[in-house]
């Protein structure tokens, strides 16, 4: 059996780990979640790595270290959204693990250790929280986030104690930069640039930025016989115009995304012009200075519009993550692997969010894309082939390689 066909196994294997049928449910600090820690510690173990349950419930495998080398973290995460797929998170857990089978015989003659991670929650489903296990590392854990409640009004600290974590530990976990080496994470890319290009694997360049807004745009709401088309103050016409610019501008700057995923129109009648719209804008980019740019000339725009149309428009900032640029040196080894390989090498932006995203506050990063078929993610027909992830495999073990002869 190839790496690859072995990663398959092992992912359909813990896809038993589920509270449902259709799909992987697997949230973190419930029965799956230790159900999938008892799977996850056998593939640690059948790498030759000690096996270790930290207080924010990160299950980490290490290789030995007794002269105290700096540290190549290699992790993902092991939950899912509700009815999700068998690959997203999980796969990362189980390539990392088959990398360090593979290294395992020579990871004395690098120059650093390695130590696969679990984390615990990424998806961020069941508290409205996330990367707690990467923040804890990286000394950006929120304390406030532990109390944090579920639909039960459980805390999360609750849910942690009762998981048999000391939740009051969690922020003693920060480890010293100068002891980290780096940290590479494996993932699908939930897209299908990939596929496109007819690629098995890409590098990453940066993991992007996002902005909220929360978009209000107030009009004046009349009989919709009887007042004249002229002179109307009509907010959903501002707010199409406007989610129109957002369209057309988005796409003509290649990997910045931006979206309007819901909007609300009152007085919602058939009968009456809209008075008010109100809707939620988000913008990515792997370049803060590029996201704000747009940012800055989109609303510029749109209030334009909105005088245009005699409507007010008020744009309020509710959340903004910068952007995570990988690390030249490891971005560098993976393209230099894929090449070694006989693999064109690429390097993509992510729009999504990562665990990898919170360990940049401690130490450089770098991530690997496997394609998935379709681009598919969030669903339980979510596939990464065993032939693709043998490949990210190679790739990841030659990326090491590299790296020990520079480090």
């Amino acid at each position: 059996m190839t790496y690859g066909q072995t990663a398959a196994a092992r992912l359909q294997q813990i896809a038993q780990a589920s509270a449902s049928s259709e799909g992987i449910t697997r949230l973190p600090w419930t029965t799956e979640h230790r159900v999938a820690l008892a799977e996850i510690t056998n593939w640690m173990e059948d790498a030759g790595l000690t096996v270790s349950l930290d207080a924010a419930g990160t299950l980490i495998g290490a290789t030995p270290n007794p002269h105290g080398k700096p540290v190549l973290l290699i992790g993902s995460h092991q939950d899912s959204v509700p009815s999700g797929g068998a690959f997203d998170g999980i796969m990362g857990v189980a390539l990392g693990c088959l990398a360090a089978k593979v290294l395992e015989a020579r990871v004395d003659t690098l120059p650093f250790a390695l130590e696969i991670l679990a984390f615990a929650d990424e998806e961020g489903v069941r508290f409205p929280t996330a990367l707690i296990g990467p923040r804890a590392l990286a000394g950006t854990l929120d304390p406030a986030a532990l109390e944090m409640t579920d639909r039960d009004g459980v805390t999360m600290a609750e849910a942690m104690a009762g998981f048999g974590v000391d939740p009051s530990a969690a922020h003693a976990l920060a480890r010293d930069p100068a002891t980290v080496f780096g940290y590479v994470e494996l993932h699908i890319e939930q897209g299908w640039v990939l596929e496109t290009r007819d690629l098995p694997v890409a590098a990453v360049s940066a993991i992007c930025g996002i902005s909220r807004f929360e978009v209000s745009i107030e009009g004046e709401t009349g009989h919709a016989g009887t007042v004249p088309m002229t002179g109307r103050r009509d907010a959903l016409v501002a707010a199409a115009r406007i989610i129109s610019l957002v369209a057309e501008e988005g796409a003509s700057l290649g990997t910045l995304r931006a979206t309007v995923g819901q909007v609300v129109v009152r007085p919602g009648a058939v009968n009456a012009i809209p008075s008010d719209v109100r809707f939620p804008l988000e913008i990515r980019a792997e370049s803060d200075a590029a996201r704000e740019a747009f940012e800055a000339r989109v609303l510029s725009r749109a209030g334009e519009i909105c005088d245009k149309a005699d409507c007010r428009l008020t744009a309020r900032r509710s959340y903004v993550q910068p952007a995570a640029a990988c690390a030249p040196i490891l971005t560098r080894a993976f393209e230099d692997a894929m090449a070694d390989c006989g693999i064109a090498p690429l390097t993509i932006p992510s729009g999504a969010t990562h665990d990898a995203s919170a360990m940049a506050d401690l130490c450089p990063i770098a991530m690997l894309f496997v394609r998935c078929r379709g681009g598919i993610s969030h669903r339980p027909d979510e596939h990464a082939s065993a032939g693709d992830m043998g490949v990210a495999i190679d790739v990841l073990v030659r990326a090491i390689e590299r790296l020990g002869q520079t480090g």
